[in-house]
């Protein structure tokens, strides 16, 4: 167990482990296409982020890494295939933390945060554009943010 989640519900421990999987989905999948560019860095992410996240999250994605393809995966298959119904379905998940990460400590739910927009940022990057450059979709651009989750460090 992580010690942080000790005083959360199990369903709130769900979506947090399951968070980057969300935001990873959300992401690749924002221009209606999850390409396999998208869902290879996604994966690799989540096993860089076991050994070179912020030490706060190490814990948290040892945890997250053990499952994180088969959450990733199961995601793109169970919900819905085309962006436009997808997108609502993801973004009810994610708000969903923002009844959570103020019981948390706070440098921890503020890495969290910081750390789930490196991930957007990342999958966003991952597809697409020129040797790098123009990589990110407009549809991308704008759920990058992850506008639906309150800053930790703003309150």
């Amino acid at each position: 167990m992580i010690p942080e989640f000790e005083k959360l519900r199990d369903d709130e421990v769900e979506i947090l482990l399951k968070a980057p999987a969300y935001v990873s989905v959300l992401i690749a999948g924002a221009d209606d296409n999850i390409d396999k560019s998208e869902i290879q860095k996604a994966i690799q992410l989540a096993k860089v982020k076991q050994q070179k996240a912020r030490e706060s999250l190490l814990g948290y994605y040892k945890v997250v890494g053990e499952r994180f393809e088969n959450d990733f995966m199961t995601m793109i298959e169970e919900l819905p295939h085309n962006a436009s119904e997808r997108g609502p379905a993801i973004n009810r998940e994610l708000k969903k933390l923002n009844l959570i990460l103020p019981k948390l400590n706070k440098t921890f739910s503020t890495e969290f945060y910081a750390s789930l927009k490196d991930i957007a940022k990342k999958i966003a990057e991952s597809s697409g554009g020129i040797l790098g450059y123009l990589s990110v979709s407009y549809e991308e651009a704008k759920l990058m943010e992850l506008t639906m989750i309150n800053d930790p460090a703003k309150k």
